[in-house]
């Protein structure tokens, strides 16, 4: 908080207004805190990579963030054959960044590259359904699935970028990951690991695009993991704008002159894992359903939602985000109710409670106030914080006993998205309940509406009553930016720079 307050002190201090960034140089400054090591799409899995994504390459079709409508991007029309069969024409003229042409050859080689398990691509969920590509003329394709896939558009209008055939076959995911090319509204021009990316626009962008032409010349990103170093240059001028600022310090950057903020609803759910099936190998307690429960009853959500996360967030009871298709609502809910924990933890036989490792990676303030609501009740944490990336490593290879994380559904508002991820035998799974995957299978392969909403529901049902999870909070998300900046966040948390303009 003194930190905070002497950075804001300073920035006042300088006044130098907003004169280093912005519409003078019609160049947007803006600042993340998180690091991307490549900038190989299907090799990151971070936030701020599918920002980068959506920036540099175009998919074949573009879901619109206001009417949530499917339109052509890089194909000029699409159809269903059949429930497993899809067929795209392509636009003519695109060309990508380095000069090469975009045709069916680009279409074929891309899917049938990432759906290839050998390749490595990290969201196998992502690509594992596509069976083939096949190319039907210079600018027509036919892809088939394995089966029927309900979320097959959302896929093919977000995460599956169409990469340059020829450039990513000389150069692979290490030159892609360094030196971009795509056919999207803005190329990368520098990049540095961990410190900054630059952009310019993609003058030659296709006409007819539901991105529309890109309006400002340059971007520049820079890595600052430090909040208030952000808050800082954002008064100062240096920087246009962030998000992700924490809600107290968004109220007070509220009305500031020069600066706005919008608060804006997302995807995103805090959750807390156990290793319910031993995964591990340790006997945790956690591995006790009796413990999950009293864990559950311990922690005050509706307390951290109002005094720490603040803005449109809502407390969540089932392993999903509310808004998503499928996500039951009618599920086994864990009130705050410390003593009932203590009892439940003195029938698991820790009447004194226990000790045990908490793993987390982000909203480090969050993790403490859980663990302060598990103190009260006898359970000692000890607080693991890593970066996201290490973390995510030892969620897979077994490792984690109790942990708090988050998961944005790379903004799909399907519930396959989020709790087929984690609960359908991958290695993101620590519960391995066979009837649970089951049942996920069946929503996730069926076209039928009510067939998939009821596979969901007992599903959901199933995760609640083993408290597999104990789901927390939706996020919100605060932007911060010059009010010299025409931005509109969307609910999707994908900020569309390609979008923005200066007023």
């Amino acid at each position: 908080m003194r930190k905070y307050a002497l950075g804001i002190a300073l920035a006042l201090t300088l006044n130098v207004g907003t004169a280093n960034a912005g519409p003078n140089d019609d160049t947007l400054r803006i600042a993340w805190g998180g690091e991307l090591a490549t900038l190989d799409r299907y090799y990151n899995v971070l936030r701020e990579g599918i920002v980068v994504g959506r920036l540099v390459w175009d998919s074949l079709l573009y879901k619109d963030p206001k009417s949530l409508e499917f339109k052509p991007l890089l194909a000029k029309s699409f159809r269903f054959v059949n429930p497993t069969t899809m067929e795209f024409e392509l636009r003519q003229g695109i060309v990508f960044h380095n000069g090469e042409r975009f045709d069916a050859d680009d279409v074929v080689y891309t899917l049938t590259y990432v759906s290839n398990p050998e390749n490595g691509v990290l969201t196998q969920r992502n690509v594992k359904w596509i069976k083939s590509v096949e190319k039907l003329g210079d600018y027509k394709v036919r892809l088939t699935m394995k089966q029927p896939t309900p979320t097959a558009l959302e896929f093919l209008a977000g995460p599956l970028l169409i990469y340059p055939n020829e450039y990513y076959a000389k150069v692979g995911p290490k030159g892609m990951g360094t030196k971009p090319v795509g056919t999207g509204p803005y190329r990368v021009v520098g990049f540095k690991p961990g410190e900054s990316i630059s952009f310019e626009r993609n003058n030659s962008y296709f006409d007819g695009s539901p991105k529309g032409k890109p309006k400002i010349s340059k971007i520049v990103q820079r890595t600052i993991p430090d909040r208030n170093t952000q808050i800082t240059e954002l008064f100062s001028g240096t920087i246009d704008w962030i998000w992700k600022v924490p809600a107290d310090q968004a109220e007070r950057l509220a009305g500031r002159p020069g600066i706005q903020v919008v608060n804006e609803q997302t995807l995103r759910i805090g959750y807390l894992s156990f290793d319910s099936s031993n995964r591990t190998g340790n006997n945790s307690p956690v591995n006790n359903p009796l413990v999950r429960k009293a864990i559950a009853h311990a922690i005050n959500r509706t307390a951290i939602v109002t005094k720490l996360v603040g803005g449109s967030s809502v407390v969540v009871h089932s392993a999903c985000h509310p808004d998503q298709f499928g996500c039951e609502q009618a599920v086994t809910k864990y009130e705050y109710d410390p003593k009932k924990a203590k009892k439940l933890l003195a029938q698991a036989g820790y009447p004194d409670g226990f000790t045990i490792d908490f793993h987390a990676y982000r909203n480090r303030p969050y993790a403490e106030a859980i663990m302060g609501f598990l103190q009260a009740v006898g359970i000692k944490t000890n607080l693991v914080y890593l970066k996201y990336a290490a973390l995510r490593d030892k969620v897979y290879a077994g490792k984690i006993d109790f942990n708090f994380m988050t998961w944005g559904s790379y903004s799909f508002n399907d519930v396959s998205a989020i709790t087929s991820h984690f609960f359908k035998g991958t290695r993101d799974d620590y519960a391995r309940n066979k009837k649970l995957i089951a049942d996920l299978e069946l929503g996730d392969s069926s076209v039928d509406r009510k067939v998939r909403k009821a596979a969901y529901s007992r599903a959901l049902k199933t995760i609640a009553a083993n408290a597999y999870w104990v789901p927390l909070f939706t996020y919100n998300v605060n932007y911060a930016f010059s009010d010299k900046l025409d931005f509109t966040p969307t609910p999707d948390e994908i900020p569309r720079f390609f979008a923005a303009g200066w007023k």
